[in-house]
């Protein structure tokens, strides 16, 4: 029996960080919702008891290091599994990009498992089990559109957001999340987005003001890094996208547009100067 799994790609719509916490992760609030850019994760069981997993893609690691075989581990461990399992893994998302593209494929993992070895472990429990592998990886698990706090693993759904075009442009480098939040000076920021405005814009379905209440503190510490990530945001507002921000501790902006008209503007605009654009819609 094979089981498939899609794992989507994730952006926030805001990020606030509001402290360092004592445990060395930041509190942080988050609304984060997934778009229609996927990898997809086919699973078999193997007669030996091993973890074997495979891509397209040359340039992820296939053993310990993949956060998908740290899944297939986990679960294993955690409910005494002795079978082996081979994963295949075909990767759309872009590495290091901001997209929770490894999140995603743990929680893929996790998901598509559970059902090929019969676990009967409930979503909530999944989400715990993908706590211990990531911030992002709960969030993925579920899907949808959440408010999350704590270091991301608390999650609140809420209403999706107005269905609408989404651009993704990813430069040509690759972003560490620890020494972008390892620069940010939480206690130093003077401006906040605001999860309590988000949510209201999303609650009443508008879109203009989804736009303009779009933020990121992590903005600056990467901006500040890379100005390949300040070309990409800039060249984006140009181009007439309705609302631009960057996703996680980036490298990869994405900016909302209401009208197809202006996509293919956007799209060829940027794709002069950045080779990883994709034009995607929102998964409402």
């Amino acid at each position: 029996m094979k089981i498939y799994e899609k794992a989507p790609a994730k952006i926030n719509l805001m990020l606030d960080v509001l402290r360092k916490r004592e445990d060395g992760f930041h509190e942080v609030e988050m609304v984060m919702t997934m778009v229609d850019l996927a990898d997809r994760l086919t699973m078999e069981e193997m007669p030996r008891d091993s973890i074997v997993i495979s891509s397209q893609a040359g340039y992820i690691p296939l053993d310990e290091k993949n956060l998908a075989f740290q899944a297939a581990q986990l679960i294993k461990e955690r409910y005494d599994v002795r079978k082996g399992v081979y994963i295949h893994l075909d990767k759309n998302i872009p590495v290091a990009a901001g997209l929770a593209g490894g999140s995603s494929d743990a929680a893929a993992t996790l998901r598509g498992l559970n059902r090929l070895w019969g676990l009967g472990i409930s979503t909530e429990e999944l989400c715990e089990l993908g706590a211990e592998l990531g911030s992002d990886v709960p969030f993925c698990v579920t899907g949808g559109t959440a408010l999350a706090t704590g270091r991301g693993e608390k999650l609140e759904r809420i209403a999706n957001p107005p269905q609408c075009w989404v651009v993704l442009a990813k430069p040509p480098i690759n972003v560490s999340t620890a020494d972008v939040y390892g620069r940010l000076r939480a206690a130093e920021l003077k401006e906040h987005p605001s999860a309590a405005d988000m949510l209201d814009a999303i609650e009443r379905g508008s879109f203009t003001d989804i736009c303009d209440r779009l933020g990121n503190v992590l903005e600056n510490v990467t901006l500040g890094l890379y100005p390949e990530v300040l070309q990409v945001k800039e060249s984006m507002e140009r181009l007439g996208a309705d609302g631009v921000l960057m996703s996680g501790s980036g490298p990869t902006v994405f900016g909302l547009v209401s009208k197809e008209a202006k996509v293919s503007r956007i799209y060829n605009g940027l794709r002069g100067f950045c080779k990883e654009v994709y034009v995607v819609r929102m998964l409402t």
